[in-house]
């Protein structure tokens, strides 16, 4: 009782000194940019940010601040910068020439998109872009850059420009991202996120989006629209200083090897729910991101990810890899997936190793080409739940212990048992207590509404060396085979025509 009146106490110390500060791009607030509220701000502080363009990378060092939009306004948040100093080429193209001294510490144009399973086609893409009146033109066809004596120089293809075109182009990594890791309980709401040069987001490596949390617990992420990352839009992830794409350094070694050791290295270490994850992603607006919406390995532990909208997620095609999905999680224990909306996300929902204790509920999957819900390598338990997928594959799996009970598979199912070991843990926990195979099967499949056929599929590929599960079904007849038993109760077919009809009846929400 003590302990939890000292606490009380200390809240409302807290809840007293708290101090409200305000920026604003004119007027007589105190502040013109986010970042010189964040260096004043103290635990408990509140920082209101008014309408406007904030042309800054926010990285807070403080922890329990909020960052919170002015009531009925949107003021945005951009990793990019206005350049109009370009020059006719040759019809249609555009010459921009600046010193390398201009981008600071950090080239976006020297900068490679990198990392362990990432697999470029023949274009090397980088991590900058260029966008004409707020659309991103795509590299290659859209621009090129070259290195030449100490100076940046990028041909952009814009046929006629005029005064009132306005050219950006990214020049910071993120939009809001703490520089050191443990900076906690930060909130975020309110705000247009957008236009960051963002690298690939390997599980074994630092995990940087448009906005991520860098290896912290208790964050709130809400309210915001987040768009036009060169990779990630929201990041959940791993630190640097337990690994930075160990595999591309040694890919002589297996890759789920190499996983295998830093997720022994970080339990080992700091990865519990006292210290990392249990953070909060919210009613955010997701889209026109390269490679996904929302990721995290590791760092997601314990979270909530409620009510988004994502769409149009890596919809150019333009490199292979295997971090490509509107939701991609690595370590989803005891995370909370509901009430999302995801489409043409060539992936809705992909929890890829250790999803345990993992309730997916009430979300909507369409247009994904590869798959709406594909749990990679996890032992289970999990629950997924009152959701509905449409896309042509609604189902791949390559786990068990899984519980799908009251969804909609208005897809293809496919399998394929997995010769991978990979962890599972003390329940509710991150202790480890072995590693084993995934022989497949071990399911409960309950009240459940099939496709009972639909057409041949040519299914795209996530890289060069994928290929087909060769189980495939349009109902429960892939489990026949399976090593393990699956449980199938008061499952029902249906046809493409009465699709409309059972989600009216049947579910709570349309899609």
């Amino acid at each position: 009782m003590r302990k939890l009146f000292s606490l009380y106490l200390c809240l409302l110390s807290l809840m007293a000194s708290a101090t409200e500060y305000h920026v604003a791009k004119k007027g007589r607030h105190t502040f013109r940019t986010i970042g010189e509220a964040a260096a004043v701000a103290k635990p408990g502080d509140v920082i209101i940010v008014h309408n406007g363009i904030y042309r800054e990378l926010v990285a807070p060092a403080i922890s329990g601040v909020t960052y919170r939009a002015a009531k009925g306004e949107k003021p945005e948040i951009r990793g990019s910068e206005v350049v109009s100093a370009w020059t006719p080429e040759r019809p249609g193209i555009w010459k921009l020439v600046l010193p390398n001294s201009y981008f600071g510490n950090y080239n976006p144009y020297t900068d490679l998109i990198f990392g362990d399973w990432f697999f470029p086609q023949k274009l090397k893409l980088h991590t900058g872009e260029v966008y004409l009146n707020g659309k991103a033109l795509e590299e290659g066809p859209g621009w090129t850059t070259e290195q030449k004596d100490g100076q940046t120089i990028i041909y952009a293809h814009f046929n006629h420009l005029n005064a009132k075109d306005v050219v950006e182009i990214n020049v910071r990594p993120s939009c809001f991202y703490p520089a050191k890791t443990g900076v906690n309980n930060i909130t975020v709401s309110g705000f247009v996120l957008k236009q960051a040069a963002t690298q690939w987001a390997a599980p074994t490596a630092e995990q940087v989006g448009i906005i991520g949390t860098n290896w912290s617990s208790g964050w709130t992420i809400e309210n915001n629209t987040i768009s036009d990352s060169k990779c990630v839009g929201i990041t959940l992830g791993k630190d640097r200083a337990s690994g930075q794409n160990p595999w591309s350094a040694e890919m002589s070694k297996e890759g789920s090897d190499i996983y295998n050791d830093m997720i022994k290295l970080v339990a080992a270490r700091d990865w519990n729910k006292q210290n990392i994850g249990s953070h909060i992603v919210r009613n955010n607006t997701i889209y026109n991101c390269g490679v996904a919406g929302i990721c995290g390995s590791l760092g997601a532990i314990n979270s909530q990810i409620l009510h988004n909208t994502i769409h149009d997620i890596y919809t150019r095609r333009n490199f292979y890899g295997a971090e490509m999905a509107g939701i991609k999680i690595h370590g989803a224990i005891d995370v909370i997936i509901k009430g999302n909306k995801v489409s043409n996300a060539f992936i809705g929902l992909w929890l890829d190793w250790m999803a345990q204790g993992t309730v997916i509920s009430g979300n909507t999957f369409s247009g994904n080409d590869y798959a709406d819900f594909f749990p990679e390598v996890n032992h289970g338990p999990y629950l997924f739940k009152d959701n509905v997928m449409l896309s042509p594959v609604a189902f791949r799996d390559w786990s068990e212990g899984g519980t799908l009970t009251h969804n909609l598979f208005g897809g293809k199912l496919s399998r394929a048992p997995q010769d991978r070991q990979t962890p599972y843990f003390k329940p509710h926990s991150t202790k480890i207590i072995g590693v084993k195979k995934i022989l497949g099967g071990n399911n409960t499949f309950t009240n459940n509404y099939f496709l009972s056929d639909g057409p041949e599929l040519k299914i795209p590929l996530m890289h060069p060396w994928d290929k087909p599960d060769s189980l495939q079904s349009y109902g429960l007849s892939l489990y026949d085979s399976a090593a393990q038993p699956v449980i199938r109760r008061n499952n029902h077919i249906i046809t493409k025509k009465n699709i409309a009809h059972i989600i009216k009846q049947h579910f709570l929400f349309t899609p």
